[in-house]
């Protein structure tokens, strides 16, 4: 296994390698959410040396690997050891062909209880008081807007509610990350640590569903900003009925929302930053490396501003952190995507760069996309590609399933972008209409190493400031240009 590979850190809202290159990272959800988690491990099978050969031809080079709590610790105290030297067995294959990973430890709905509702927590750390979930009638998230079970498990969780004399929930799951951070502390693909996926307030996050949902009647019938005639006349018309969500702009979504800002900003400073505080620490008790990601709670992703601040511990800030949103369209996941509303999930987006400007940090978007039938919802795919591309944000495509490399998503998600830049970015863009990519920066000082731009294609022309070099791929379609640039000013245009 070569060791290579650049380390990443951060400076400001940058990501940066150990030559002070900025880096940008295109990359995709893998996650490992099946039945019998403690037994096997589903997404091994997905993560052989074919499929990332692929994966690194289409111009992937980051994972965001989701992982369960209840895999891992599936008895209490002990760990499942084969389980992650199966992960590790990943990161080996990543770490030959320069693919970084995230571990996420992920849920939704806090566990399984058992169930096979949700993910998350084994049985043992599911405090629910007696409560069990109830299958979902109409959505998967159900639980969350009404189940005590849920509910209970978080608000325990949050709490750090005793267990044993071994200590409470949190001093477990701080037990079980640090375990985890030590065993890959040394990898050479470690990318960082992704805490908690989409973190839910408890039982007040039931209360900020009821007030949603009573803004949203009254936003709706009594506001004056949506033309109720309009509204009323699409839902009646069946050829027009799939742009009724459309009078739901970003600004009338957050007219709506803005009933839950005081409960979410009081989960996010009294609940979530002391937990991520506590995680990090122990985190960092066995390992500098990997870089810390705070993730919005679950209904931020509606554009609920996200309040915690930057991770402290000991008196001092962690210097190695990153923000890690997730928005989606309210479409996604329907035949309907294609009818998804740049405007509404924009304007979440847009929070969530308010958000990183105070934390002054880069960006991840760990989850974003999804998916529908047919292809007309790739325009908003494209539109949400170009947005993170004008942010300089790097992000990872809710995910994996079975044939995705091999999907005509392919044609829009692998596509021209710097993935090492000797200097600072100004801007960079990919113009379908045309083809041409252009990357702007500013270069300081003199680099022993090249910009790097990943090729979808072989391109028809290049101008670039300097000398450079197409590196083809293995598959010999694709590949990578190389920059050697000069101090100054620096403009390249390829185009396809």
């Amino acid at each position: 296994m070569p060791n290579s590979m650049e380390k990443i850190t951060t400076f400001r809202q940058s990501f940066v390698d150990s030559r002070g290159r900025e880096r940008i990272f295109n990359g995709v959800n893998i996650p490992d959410k099946g039945d019998d988690r403690a037994d096997r491990s589903a997404f091994v099978h997905a993560c052989d040396d074919a499929f990332l050969d692929k994966m690194q031809s289409l111009g992937f080079n980051l994972i965001r690997l989701g992982m369960t709590w209840e895999t891992i610790e599936p008895e209490k105290g002990s760990f499942n050891l084969p389980y992650l030297e199966s992960v590790k067995a990943i990161l080996d294959r990543c770490a030959e062909r320069e693919i970084y990973v995230f571990l996420d430890m992920h849920q939704d709905l806090y566990a399984s209880f058992g169930r096979g509702i949700g993910d998350g927590a084994p049985k043992w750390a599911c405090l629910s008081d007696g409560r069990l979930p109830r299958p979902a009638k109409f959505v998967w998230a159900e639980g969350y807007f009404w189940g005590k079970a849920v509910h209970k498990a978080f608000d325990n969780f949050w709490a750090n509610t005793k267990i044993d004399e071994g200590g409470g929930v949190l001093d477990y799951f701080a037990r079980m990350w640090q375990f985890v951070a030590g065993m890959f502390k040394d990898h050479p693909a470690l990318f960082g640590f992704d805490i908690l996926n989409e973190p839910f307030p408890g039982t007040d996050g039931g209360r900020v569903f009821k007030k949603i949902i009573f803004n949203l009647v009254r936003v709706t019938l009594f506001s004056g900003s949506i033309s109720r005639s309009k509204l009323v006349s699409d839902l009646i018309h069946k050829d027009r009925r799939m742009y009724f969500l459309d009078h739901y702009t970003g600004e009338v979504l957050r007219l709506v929302t803005s009933a839950a800002d005081e409960l979410i900003y009081r989960f996010d400073t009294q609940k979530y930053s002391p937990f991520i505080n506590k995680i990090s620490k122990a985190i960092r008790e066995k390992t500098d490396n990997g870089i810390l990601l705070m993730e919005n709670s679950y209904y931020s992703n509606l554009g609920i501003p996200y309040s915690a601040p930057a991770i402290h511990y000991d008196g001092e800030r962690e210097e190695k952190i990153a923000f890690a949103p997730h928005a989606y369209d309210f479409m996604v996941d329907t035949d309907l995507y294609k009818y998804a509303n740049n405007d509404r999930v924009g304007s979440i987006f847009a929070e969530h760069r308010r958000s990183q400007q105070r934390l002054d940090v880069p960006v991840i978007v760990g989850e974003w996309g999804g998916g529908g039938s047919g292809n007309g919802w790739f325009p908003h795919v494209m539109f949400l590609l170009d947005l993170f591309d004008r942010n300089k944000w790097s992000q990872t495509y809710w995910a994996y399933t079975e044939g995705f490399l091999e999907s005509e998503l392919m044609g829009v998600l692998s596509r021209p972008y710097p993935q090492a830049v000797t200097g600072t970015i100004s801007r960079y863009a990919f113009d379908r209409g045309n083809k041409v990519f252009t990357l702007v920066y500013e270069q300081a000082r003199e680099f022993a190493c090249d910009t790097v731009i990943y090729l979808p294609s072989i391109p028809k022309a290049v101008e670039a400031s300097g000398t450079h070099t197409i590196e083809k791929g293995m598959d010999g379609a694709t590949g990578l240009l190389r920059v050697k640039s000069p101090v100054g000013k620096n403009k390249i245009k390829v185009w396809f």
